[in-house]
């Protein structure tokens, strides 16, 4: 049994966490409608998919150009860090039945992962997981929706800097990871690699070679 002081600091965790990705379910639907997606298909992204950040870049190899197949293999990448998020939540959820497991499988990101795997005991764990992706999950599709919308107004977009929160989004989530001398490696290796395969190579091949970068990470550790 959980106690009520800690279910409602759990409350607090997802409620907070859900509000601040809404900026960012906004820029993803804009930046669905800038690569020439509709409603639907920015709706069926977020409704199927799930993934943040990994959508962004999907979204963005479609928006300069790159076939769906570079896109579907960046997102393949950038998800890949899902499977340890299972390893980790897999203790909490395992008593679920299988049916319950595979439709929670669906909000295994970043966030949920972190308020589950920051609680003592499996039950919470169980919890905070559950709550933070269903909040999630509804703001996330919501906020999507809106931005495809918004975007078609295409001087509100310029107005209010829409446009300018997906680079900012990316920006906020590396920036906190430069203070690690090893992630510094990484981000450098792999903006280089980036900016050296631009004008040569196709578009969406830069940011899929640019995962090479987490081998200079043995380079930082020594």
């Amino acid at each position: 049994m959980i106690e009520p002081q800690l279910k409602a600091s759990i409350r607090r965790q997802s409620v907070s966490i859900s509000l601040a990705v809404a900026p960012f379910g906004v820029a993803f639907g804009v930046a669905c409608t800038e690569a020439g997606l509709g409603l639907p298909e920015a709706m069926g992204f977020s409704l199927l998919v799930f993934t943040g950040g990994t959508q962004f870049a999907a979204v963005r190899v479609l928006a300069d150009g790159g076939a769906a197949a570079t896109a579907l293999v960046t997102g393949l990448l950038l998800s890949l860090r899902s499977l340890a998020y299972g390893v980790v939540m897999a203790p909490a959820l395992g008593s679920q039945p299988r049916w319950q497991r595979m439709l929670a499988s669906q909000w295994m990101i970043d966030e949920t992962m972190a308020v589950g795997s920051a609680q003592a005991d499996p039950e919470a764990q169980r919890y905070g997981y559950l709550l933070t992706g269903a909040l999630l999950y509804t703001t996330w599709n919501a906020s999507t929706a809106a931005g495809a919308l918004l975007s078609r107004a295409g001087d509100l977009v310029e107005k209010f800097g829409i446009d300018a929160t997906i680079p900012a989004a990316f920006l906020a989530l590396v920036w906190p990871r430069l203070l690690n001398p090893v992630q510094r490696w990484v981000v450098v290796g792999g903006a280089a690699i980036s900016i050296a395969l631009v004008p040569v190579a196709p578009a969406g091949v830069p940011i899929v070679a640019a995962a090479a970068a987490v081998f200079l990470a043995r380079i930082g550790e020594r």
